[in-house]
């Protein structure tokens, strides 16, 4: 019996080789098809053994992967026969060697790259998905096909998941929600989003998911008549045009119907746009824009369209390359229904996204979309200090914001995500440019930096070299690309303050007859409740710790413990005396979101963070928001499940902050004084104007100067500098 069974299991194992080859998007050469059958042998033997949890035979496993990859994404031979190896590395005998030895240098960097995803997610002590997702993207090696053919791996498993056990289904169901799914969307590929998002329903919510499949199947037979009645009102006027043309329903996936009835709370009937109609027509290159606005013209002579939701992205493509007119009428019966207008060049790139681009690639038309974005997510990332929880969500604002298009001063076009700035813009294009920006012109008018951009301004950017980034751009800036270079590039500075901080730190302790040495930093860093001895330098370098409390330190070290203690727990003569700035590091002030507001929070009991930790804040339905850290258990379930409640946060360094103060001078008027002022406090590092007046009155003068600054030493030092200058008799704060 055994015997049938597996010369019927090679039958099949072969049948499913040659529709493989039948099926492939790509024309195969004869020398494609070498490789894939060497790839087919390679994997048939390496996998012989192995059997999946339903029973089959794996290597049924790789060859539907390598289906999806030839089909449905459409790649080349390369791609199939590296998704027919994708587990080889990982779950046999062969080696990577054995791969780049056999299939050469590209295949084996694809294999490699999908292995190292295949050990990360398989990692236990990774407690974020989100860091998981990161090191993913990571792992690309600068090939977009890596995460391609992961892409059909998991819908693959999706398909395949009922013999698994129940929390395994959730957790991976949980995982393709929240990161597969919207990286299939960002990258085009619309089909297979739809399904990764079906299944992973399916799992996640089975009973509402049954229940929409049970209702859609019902009224499925009405739809065609549906859609026969709609095709009869135009289909009369289309053939007068003499259009070659199909016209087909599209029902809407099953997860976008549960997501209509949770954002609108209505039932599965008052779900009115439960499917599309397409109109796919034939057509050469040069007409057709003209047919599909022609056949636009047609379906809106018979039905009232809806002005608002007129999507034309045939004039303005989206960033994957799609390209279709959408606009809803009223059809028949009084329903609402959208209708896609395609050729059917538009339609292949709607269903293959990626591949599709490369087919319809001529000369200098360069529209594979999907590269760019690949390559400034690889910079985004390429910064490893970022937060993997915020760069997961940055990126989720990045993929699902609606596009906007702006112009740059010669014309060209850019898109952008919604609510971006001058500053995104400026990163757009070039991260120097970005970095230097001094200021913005929309539509030839001075703008501030967080101005928001809308679609249709031309943008043009004034740069200057001695421009650096501030930490307040952080508030201008929304773009993953823009945020991460800033944030890079404060950290350069800060680094470069700490080197100068390091010096002055040497001869300050040398006064005092001590040596800088590692012990000696140590005990800096615990005497003023630092974290690390960067912490220390910059804050020497920026003159929060100035020549008084390294005396305290100095003294500290001689007395007894208890003097220490004495010395440093002194309560403030008055609330003047209380310097917000001094070094209390604290790191007990906690902000959320973008905008660092302080809002009302529980710390959570699973995981007790202290201040300092990586947290992320969590909306409850009753208590309000929880502050967890980001390696607590229950991390992953929540990020998986309630992405969409998860709310970034930190505990604040006061070594970052900046103060406003107002401070006044008053003297005797002299020409040039007030370029003087603003030469001192230009030179004065750490020092913003925001606001300065000067009134002169019978050769006095007065005038008022609002700052920023880092803390009060820093302060106090540019009021010893004003008063130097000629003609100045006073100058106090406000």
């Amino acid at each position: 019996m055994a015997v049938i069974d597996t010369e019927q299991e090679n039958k099949q194992i072969a049948k499913q080789y040659k529709e493989l080859l039948r099926i492939s998007y790509q024309t195969l050469s004869e020398e494609d098809k070498k490789l894939i059958r060497l790839a087919f042998d390679t994997a048939v033997d390496a996998h012989k053994n192995q059997r999946r949890r339903s029973g089959e035979a794996y290597i049924f496993h790789p060859i539907a992967v390598a289906k999806i990859v030839a089909s449905k994404i459409g790649l080349d031979a390369v791609s199939i026969a590296a998704a027919l190896l994708h587990d080889v590395v990982e779950d046999t005998e062969y080696t990577l060697e054995d791969i780049e030895r056999l299939f050469g240098e590209t295949v084996a960097r694809i294999v490699d790259g999908l292995t190292k995803i295949s050990m990360l997610s398989s990692e236990q002590d990774i407690s974020l998905q989100a860091e998981n997702f990161r090191k993913m993207l990571l792992t690309l090696n600068d090939d977009v096909r890596v995460i391609l053919i992961k892409i059909a791996d998991r819908l693959h498993n999706m398909q395949t998941m009922e013999s698994m056990p129940e929390e395994k289904q959730v957790k991976i169901a949980s995982e393709t929600l929240y990161i597969y799914a919207p990286l299939a969307h960002r990258i085009g590929l619309y089909n297979i989003k739809n399904d990764l998002e079906d299944f992973g329903l399916k799992y996640t919510e089975p009973n509402v998911y049954q229940d929409i499949l049970s209702k859609m199947e019902e009224s499925e037979e009405e739809q065609k008549a549906y859609i026969e009645d709609f095709s009869s009102f135009i289909k009369e006027s289309l053939d007068k045009e003499g259009l070659n043309y199909v016209i087909k329903g599209r029902p809407k996936s099953i997860f976008s119907i549960r997501r209509k009835m949770k954002t609108q709370n209505v039932s599965f009937d008052e779900v009115y746009d439960k499917f599309a109609i397409r109109i796919i027509y034939k057509s050469d290159a040069a007409n057709e824009k003209f047919l599909a606005w022609k056949i636009y013209s047609v379906v809106t002579d018979h039905f009232r369209p809806n002005p608002i939701r007129l999507r034309d992205w045939i004039s303005s493509p989206k960033s994957t390359g799609y390209e279709a007119l959408h606009i809803t009428v009223m059809g028949p019966k009084g329903r609402w229904v959208e209708v896609q207008i395609r050729s059917e060049r538009m339609h292949e790139i709607a269903e293959k996204g990626y591949a599709a681009h490369f087919k319809y690639k001529h000369g200098n038309q360069k529209e594979d979309g999907i590269e760019s974005w690949l390559n400034r997510l690889q910079e985004a990332l390429e910064n490893s200090e970022t937060n993997a929880v915020d760069f997961v969500e940055e990126f989720k604002l990045n993929l699902y914001s609606q596009e906007i298009f702006v112009f740059t001063p010669k014309g060209d076009l850019k898109s952008l995500p919604k609510g971006s700035t001058p500053l995104d813009f400026a990163f757009s294009i070039h991260t120097e440019i970005g970095l230097h920006t001094r200021g913005a012109k929309v539509n030839k008018k001075l703008v501030p930096l967080s101005y928001q951009l809308e679609t249709g301004d031309q943008v043009e950017i004034i740069t200057s070299n001695t421009i650096k980034p501030s930490s307040n751009w952080l508030d201008y800036a929304t773009t993953a690309r823009a945020r991460s270079k800033i944030k890079s590039s404060l950290r350069e500075e800060k680094k470069e303050i700490s080197t100068e901080g390091k010096e002055i730190l040497r001869r300050k302790l040398k006064q005092l007859k001590i040596t800088l040495n590692e012990k000696v930093v140590n005990e800096l860093v615990v005497f003023f409740k630092l974290k690390t001895s960067l912490d220390l330098f910059y804050r020497v370098g920026i003159g929060t710790i100035d020549n008084q409390m390294l005396k305290e330190f100095g003294t500290s070290r001689s007395n007894t413990f208890i003097n220490f203690f004495k010395n440093k727990i002194r309560k403030p003569v008055n609330a003047d005396e209380i310097n917000k700035e001094e070094i209390t590091n604290k790191y007990d002030l906690l902000v959320f979101g973008k905008e660092e507001e302080s809002l009302d929070y529980q710390l959570s009991s699973c995981c007790n963070p202290i201040p300092g930790d990586k947290v992320f804040g969590f909306l409850t339905v009753s208590d309000g928001i929880k502050v967890h850290k980001k390696n607590c258990p229950n991390a992953i379930s929540l990020q998986s499940n309630y992405a969409y409640r998860i709310m970034s946060a930190k505990w604040i360094d006061s070594s970052q902050q900046e103060f406003t103060a107002v401070i006044k001078l008053e003297g005797i008027d002299d020409l040039g004084l007030v370029n003087n002022v603003t030469k001192v406090i230009s030179n004065n590092m750490h020092v913003n104007m925001k606001n300065l007046s000067f009134d002169s009155d019978d050769g006095m003068f007065t005038g008022k100067i609002t700052l920023e600054v880092k803390n009060k030493t820093i302060l106090k030092k540019l009021i010893q500098n004003l008063k130097k200058i000629n003609g100045i008799h006073k100058v106090s704060r406000i």
